[in-house]
């Protein structure tokens, strides 16, 4: 599903006028630089709320009014912003039930952003009501294009109005029958079998943090927190200016909110791309930052997203921050937009004066003119993204898809077992991304109840807690001819970590992959075992799956130990497909190689016929291809025909060399 909520390739961030209201001649020289810069859009309001309402009932619009019609007389577009991430203190002082409890128990002073509870009924309708003033105030003013809601929306409170907001959504959630309760969480162990709802509390170290059912209950219940808080948000917009599209952004692969739910609420993705450039490691910074952006791609069927933050040079908040080289920037948000970004938005516009952010990176330095690098390497870009228009609201279809499933990154938090040091459920998801990022063939990333019938190829990593109908759904997919490649730890738990009986993995899964799991060996760091593939030695490490094959084929086995010859890697004919079980985990080479083998026999062909070296990736969007050098040298890469240069408008062929950081934009 492809949506356009734009023509053309939105450039512009984070701006705050505000920050310099008692200086109105640097509005001025903002909207000259902002047209030197190509910026075509500006994020505002974001932290404004004590200055729109200095006191409750007052209210100062002015400098708002002046700064929606600069903007629009000068050509750049406004996403404008709801206040809730940063409250005013006097909302604090008069309502402290706003201010959030601690897991200590302890309430909040005020201060940062985001101290508020997600449950003050206050709050939400102190939040209601700027917002309904907002919608009201500019729902007509043709400068306004979207709303951008709160900002990075994170954290918990644990007062009182959050337990009993727990407990209700418990009763929901166990059809309000507290034996049921009892069972899921399986209250017998350690005697503590509930009586009352009451007696239920949040986890806190300090109390009870042991039952992983519990803890992921809590992590469902805070994430529909965020969900409701929103919603109760956005209401006044909805009903004040419905054709206006609404956006939250997101934090990369945050798990303290279950963005693939969260995406169903939201016009269009947005998320928040600040990644650690040059620190040696350009190459795998970038398939990680690939893989959150398929992710945030993925969450509405493919529909394009917004890059709605990156930073212009580095950041303040590492604990060195680097300065990324001369057009690293520029090479960023190229990757942005060839994984389907239909904006590049930086924070910040213009550097603050003072505040905890005064050393970030932005547009405009603290010198205040043009003449810097970072500013001319913005311009160029905007220039090239002026010349994008054809790929908004297009992207190619995958046929490879991997899962990453929020619940079950929780689920693996909170189990104890196995190797309690080395999980790193992301990592393992980007090591099963990589060899098809590497061979320029595009990767869906989606959650366990997504639609698989779309996909030549599912890889399941790390597939440790099965939804629901999941093992169905998986079943189904291989017997109607689908291929799918189950990770060591698979389908161990149900939702509600309660261990699957009869062995693993769960039910008719151990038929369908024709295996089962007997036990499982953990390698402390150091240690390796060797698994044997195709001939050849792979080093295994930290995890080993012992199974036994049933009617399975074995295609690789372990080398050492006492499980030594037994199963490593097998694969089950069932139905019309396959099913392969890799039961270790692995090094980059071996899932390299395996995942060449897959590619070859399911003749999945890369999006372009490209052929580069390690580290300069192809990425097709659309008719256009994106050729992308991560390395810290030139590179050279053979054209698989002529094509048109989007940026010079040139005609290329043969074989091109790109510089470091270069990039190029193909049809």
């Amino acid at each position: 599903m492809n949506k356009k909520f734009f023509d053309h390739i939105v450039h512009g961030g984070d701006y705050n006028p505000d920050q310099w209201i008692s200086t109105p001649e640097i509005w001025d020289e903002d909207m000259r630089l902002m047209k030197l810069a190509h910026v075509n859009s500006a994020t505002i309001n974001i932290f404004s709320w004590s200055l729109i309402e200095p006191e409750e009932g007052v209210y100062n619009f002015g400098w708002l009014d002046t700064m929606m019609d600069k903007l629009h007389a000068n050509g750049i577009d406004v996403i404008l912003a709801t206040p809730s991430g940063a409250r005013p203190p006097w909302l604090a002082q008069k309502y402290p039930e706003v201010l959030r409890v601690e897991e200590n128990g302890i309430r909040n002073e005020y201060g940062v952003r985001h101290n508020h509870c997600l449950t003050s009924p206050i709050y939400r309708q102190k939040v209601r009501e700027i917002n309904h003033i907002l919608a009201e105030r500019y729902k007509n003013h043709p400068a306004l294009k979207m709303w951008h809601i709160s900002n990075e929306y994170c954290g918990e409170c644990h007062c009182e109005l959050c337990q009993e907001a727990f407990r209700d959504w418990l009763k929901d959630y166990y059809h309000n029958d507290i034996e049921e309760l009892n069972e899921k969480w399986w209250n017998g162990f350690w005697s503590h079998r509930i009586s009352d709802w009451s007696q239920i509390n949040s986890p806190k170290y300090r109390g009870e943090n042991h039952v992983s059912a519990m803890k992921l209950c809590w992590n469902r219940f805070v994430s529909d927190s965020h969900i409701s808080f929103y919603e109760n948000e956005i209401a006044p917009l909805r009903e004040i200016t419905p054709d206006i599209p609404i956006t939250t952004n997101f934090m990369n692969m945050y798990d303290g909110i279950d963005y693939q739910k969260f995406a169903s609420h939201l016009d269009l993705i947005s998320w928040d791309n600040y990644p650690a450039w040059d620190r040696g490691n350009n190459g795998s910074v970038a398939v990680r930052t690939a893989f959150a952006h398929d992710a945030f791609r993925s969450m509405k069927g493919g529909q394009p997203f917004f890059m709605m933050e990156s930073t212009p040079s580095l950041v303040n908040w590492h604990d060195v921050n680097k300065l990324p080289k001369p057009g690293m920037q520029e090479l960023s948000s190229i990757q942005s937009v060839a994984h389907g970004a239909d904006s590049v938005q930086y924070f910040q516009w213009r550097k603050s004066k003072g505040g905890h952010e005064k050393y970030h990176g932005a547009v405009v330095d603290h010198c205040g003119h043009e003449n810097t690098r970072v500013f001319r390497d913005v311009a160029r870009l905007g220039t090239v993204l002026e010349k994008l228009d054809s790929v908004v609201g297009g992207y190619s279809n995958a046929k490879v898809a991997v899962i990453y499933d929020w619940e079950n990154s929780w689920a693996i938090k909170h189990y104890c077992g196995f190797n309690n040091l080395k999980r790193d459920y992301v990592g393992e998801c980007v090591k099963w991304y990589k060899p098809f990022y590497d061979m320029g063939i595009a990767v869906d990333v989606i959650p366990m109840d997504a639609d698989f019938s779309q996909y030549d190829l599912v890889i399941a990593p790390y597939l440790y807690m099965l939804k629901d109908g999941t093992a169905e759904r998986i079943e189904k997919y291989i017997a109607e001819g689908g291929s799918f490649v189950a990770g060591y730890l698979f389908g161990f738990v149900d939702s509600n970590d309660m261990c699957f009986l009869g062995g693993w993995p769960a039910d008719n899964l151990k038929q369908v992959f024709g295996v089962w799991c007997e036990e499982t060996d953990s390698l402390p760091e150091g240690m390796k075992n060797v698994a044997t593939y195709g001939g050849k030695d792979y080093d295994v490490v930290h995890i080993c799956d012992i199974i036994h094959a049933n009617t399975a084929e074995v295609l690789a086995t372990y080398g050492r130990d006492f499980y030594a010859g037994m199963p490593a890697l097998t694969v089950n004919s069932f139905g019309k497909g396959k099913a392969y079980y890799a039961a270790f985990r692995n090094d980059d080479s071996f899932t390299a190689d395996f995942c060449r083998e897959l590619v070859s026999q399911l003749s999945i062909a890369p999006d372009a016929g490209i052929v580069t070296p390690e580290n300069v990736t192809v990425r097709k969007r659309g008719n256009t291809v994106f050729v992308m050098n991560f390395t810290d040298e030139a590179a050279e890469i053979e054209l698989d025909r002529e094509y048109r240069n989007i940026v010079s408008g040139e005609k290329i062929s043969g074989r091109v060399t790109l510089d470091v950081c270069g990039y190029l934009v193909l049809e």
